[in-house]
Formats: structure tokens, C-alpha cells, sequence
């Protein structure tokens, strides 16, 4: 804070602190002098990764997560083993001591095999329930990781954990630490975007806005849901009678005014309230292009399965497309109804016949375009299903090995990475951390995880918190 501006915050001090009357008097004057100053305007951001630290792969990252616990036992993880124990007891030694969410007290665990079958495809051989019919056919493009382990067995910590790195609340999530570090490509867009799915099935769990939160970052790296029914994004729309222009006139009226308190006391906020009311205005007029589809052609719209953005999965993978090419950094998918403690076989086969498609257009698309080489794209649950029957016909909670599904630029297609025991218990070959996940994202993007930290109560913090690896084996 220069002089001027800190003998201007003092002098408003004394103000607020004399008789009201006083105050009055004198708050013409304060205005009048502030104003005789020329207002900056705050510049678009373009993160604190000035120089990337690591040569970049990627320039954008899709983020999928199938909210629920999706079961790798049912789609990546096939368990010969688990199969031909099914209906006994899970063995005591793998299972004592462990956390269970809701098995607790249970007479016995009984060994709960895989409901589907399991085909291999592509020159890879990779391996997949037998119900997908259309991510085959780019299976030479995956990369399935089969042993992924997380730090929570509940739904809304372990969504935090995988957001932010922290089972605690309050942290930045990982959207917002990129578009922190790296600011948006996108003009009239936010840098990181937020899309919600419901699938079939009843069990959809909510999911808190605070997953995309900032936390102690600026206001401005949070991410922005847009929704599917309604209006895109909430009080986007001028009020009934209020033209462009006069919309306008008063966007410029009050980021003027924030500007003349920005130059008194220096606040991070005030200049995160001036760009976040001008990128609402460009809003205005970006968002509802970008939710028309009739610009997408007829073929697309098949490949996808998508009629339009109705807020299915279908609509939501190629709305992501669409946002990428806008320039937007970090695109996050959540599509729910995977909680499947009851009803798994048939529950399952709902879910694969919602994702099947629009995920494997989704990679063949962006191969059309070109964009296939610069995007990563994340396919992963919360956490996984216990090996372990509940009520006969599901499975609970699992922290302690799952599968997440990565592809595009600078991931190896066709590579299988890690293992569980054979029962799918416990990840126990190339354990793959949620923090190596945050870490390899990153080295992606540019960063080195260990560089892109933020000092709050004086403390460093970074989204891989004190851990973290980047996982080479599986970077091309």
C-alpha cells in the first residue's frame, strides 16, 4: 500500500470512529480526492506459474467423477478369485482391523463376487466389464489405474479429500489451484466450471457447492456451476426491462466505485468483485451461445447421444468439449446414482448404459478435433465397493483400493497400472495414492506440486498437502 492510500485508510479510520455527523461532512471530500486519482483496471489473471516448472503436456484437464463409489469390481477390476469364493466367508486376515463403513458387527463377511463378466480389447488387452459396448473401442487410448487408494469412507469426506486433498473442509480444491497457478485461456468464460448429472437408480446423494470452492484463495478461482434447467447460472439475465447497455452502465459504475476503494485499502477481494462482475457481463451473452447445440453437427449429437444440454452425462461430455474449446482450464463432471449397497447387478448395468457412449465420444471427439494430444481427462468415483456382500445383493463403502481411468495428452493408452490383492481388497502393486493423482495432474499442467503453494496462518499449504508423487510409469 503506498502513502497516499494508507494515509486515506487511516483518515477513513478516524472517521468511522468520530461522531456521525462529522463523518458526513468530511466523506464528500475523501470521495473528491480519491476520484481525482485515474482508477486501474484489474487485468485478466494470469496466474502465479509465470514460467511453467516442468515442460507442459497438457491445457486443460475434464474431470469426471462418478459420485456415489463407483465399483471397481463391476467395471475395471476382475477378480477370477473373488468369483469362485463367492456366497463364503471373506478371509478374517484380510479383513480384521480394517475400516468398513457399514458391515460393522457383522456375523460374517461374506465374499461377494463380480456380477458381470469381463472381456478384453483392444492389441492392449485391456479389461472391462462385459456390458460396454462403445469404450472399447478406444481402450488402446486408456489408461486404467487398479490401484487407487483414498484417506475417507463416507461420501462427503471423501468427495473433499479428492477435491481439495483434505479430508478437512475449507481447503482450495484442485480446480481452483489451477486456475490459481495457471489463470484461463477462456475470455468470457470462468477458468474452471462445474456440471452436475443425475442418473437412474433414486440414490443421489447431494453434492456441496464447497467441493468447488476456493477456500482461502481469492473468490475468483472458485468454480461455477452451470445448470441444465433454468437459467445456466443464477441471476445471469438482466431484470425485466433493463437493456444491455444499461446493464452495462452499471457494471462500469460499480467497478468504478470499487476501484476508488481498492486504492484505499489494497483488498484482494475488491479487485476479485471488479472481474467478477465484468466477466458476468460477457457471461451474459457467452453462456446461453454456449448452451445451444444446433451449431454441433447431427453426427456429433449421435456419437454423444446427446439431445441437447438436458443435464444428463450425454449432454454434460459434450458440453465439456464445448467449454474446452472455449478456453476453459478445469471442467468437472459429477454424475450420480452409483451408491449401490443394494441392487448392484442391475444397478451397474443402468450406469454403464448412461456412461458407456458419451465417455467414449468423448475421446474420439477431441481426437477429431485435435484436442485429444492437450486435455487430460480423469474418470474416477470418490472411492470403490467392498469385495464383501451387503444385504446380499450390494456392496459398502471401500477406501482401500479402486480404479480410476485416465486419458489424453501425456498419459500412456493401453496400459493397465497397479493391482489389488485377488480379492480387490487392498491396492498392494504400484499403490497410486489420491495425492500422486494431484501431483501427476499437475506435472501435467506444468507445475511442479511442491512449488504451487499458498502461505495461510502461517503455514505453506499445497493441494498435495506434505505428499505427493508424480507418477511417471503411467506418462508417455
Amino acid at each position: 500500500m503506498n502513502l497516499h492510500a494508507l494515509r486515506l485508510h487511516q483518515r477513513r479510520t478516524f472517521l468511522t470512529q468520530s461522531c456521525r455527523g462529522v463523518g458526513a461532512l468530511a466523506l464528500a471530500s475523501l470521495l473528491d480526492r480519491r476520484a481525482a486519482a485515474a482508477p486501474q483496471k484489474v487485468e485478466k489473471w494470469k496466474g502465479v506459474v509465470t514460467k511453467p516448472h516442468v515442460p507442459p503436456k497438457v491445457k486443460r484437464v475434464i474431470f469426471m467423477v462418478m459420485a456415489g463409489g463407483a465399483s471397481h469390481l463391476e467395471l475395471f477390476d476382475n477378480k477370477p478369485e473373488l468369483a469362485k469364493r463367492h456366497g463364503q466367508q471373506m478371509p478374517e486376515s484380510i479383513t480384521k482391523g480394517q475400516p468398513i463403513a457399514q458391515l460393522q458387527g457383522s456375523a460374517k463377511l461374506i465374499c461377494f463376487g463380480p456380477q458381470w463378466g469381463f472381456k478384453k480389447h483392444g492389441k492392449s488387452g485391456q479389461e472391462m466389464n462385459e456390458l460396454f459396448v462403445h469404450l472399447p473401442e478406444v481402450a488402446d487410448d486408456l489408461c486404467i489405474v487398479r490401484s487407487a487408494k483414498t484417506e475417507a469412507i463416507n461420501h462427503d469426506p471423501a468427495h473433499t479429500f479428492m477435491n481439495t486433498g483434505s479430508t478437512v473442509s475449507g481447503r482450495p480444491s484442485m480446480g481452483s489451484w489451477l486456475t490459481y497457478g495457471l489463470g484461463s485461456e477462456a475470455d468470457d468464460l470462468p477458468g474452471f466450471v462445474v456440471l452436475t448429472s443425475n442418473g437412474r437408480g433414486g440414490q443421489n446423494q447431494p453434492i456441496a457447492a464447497r467441493q468447488w470452492a476456493a477456500g482461502f484463495l481469492p473468490g475468483q478461482f472458485q468454480g461455477v456451476q452451470l445448470r441444465s434447467k433454468g437459467d445456466p447460472v443464477l441471476y445471469l439475465p438482466n431484470p425485466p426491462g433493463v437493456e444491455m447497455g444499461q446493464q452495462k452502465d452499471v457494471i462500469d459504475a460499480v467497478a468504478r466505485l470499487n476501484e476508488l476503494q481498492n486504492a484505499a485499502v489494497d483488498d484482494p477481494e475488491i479487485a476479485t468483485r471488479i472481474a467478477q462482475y465484468e466477466l458476468a457481463f460477457k457471461m451474459q451473452t457467452s453462456v446461453p451461445a454456449l448452451m445451444e447445440f444446433k451449431d454441433e453437427p447431427a453426427k456429433v449429437l449421435e456419437m454423444y447421444g446427446a439431445k441437447g444440454p438436458d443435464g444428463s452425462f450425454a449432454g454434460n461430455c459434450l458440453l465439456a468439449r464445448r467449454l474446452a474449446q472455449k478456453g476453459v482450464r478445469f471442467i468437472q463432471l459429477y454424475h450420480r446414482d452409483w451408491d449401490h449397497h443394494g441392487g448392484i447387478k442391475d444397478g451397474i448395468k443402468l450406469k454403464i448404459e448412461e456412461v458407456d457412449r458419451p465417455l467414449a465420444a468423448l475421446v474420439k471427439d477431441l481426437k477429431r478435433l485435435g484436442m485429444f494430444e492437450d486435455t487430460l481427462l480423469v474418470f474416477t468415483g470418490e472411492f470403490g465397493r467392498t469385495p464383501m456382500s451387503q444385504g446380499g445383493s450390494g456392496r459398502d463403502h471401500h477406501m482401500k483400493g479402486f480404479s480410476v481411468l485416465l486419458a489424453g495428452g501425456g498419459i500412456k493408452g493401453g496400459l493397465s497400472h497397479g493391482a489389488t490383492d485377488e480379492f480387490g481388497y487392498n491396492a498392494e502393486e504400484k499403490v497410486f495414492p489420491i495425492h500422486d493423482l494431484h501431483a501427476t495432474m499437475l506435472h501435467l499442467m506444468g507445475i511442479d506440486h511442491e512449488r504451487l503453494t499458498v502461505k495461510f496462518q502461517g503455514r505453506d499449504y499445497r493441494l498435495t498437502d506434505v505428499h505427493g508423487h508424480v507418477v511417471k510409469d503411467i506418462l508417455a
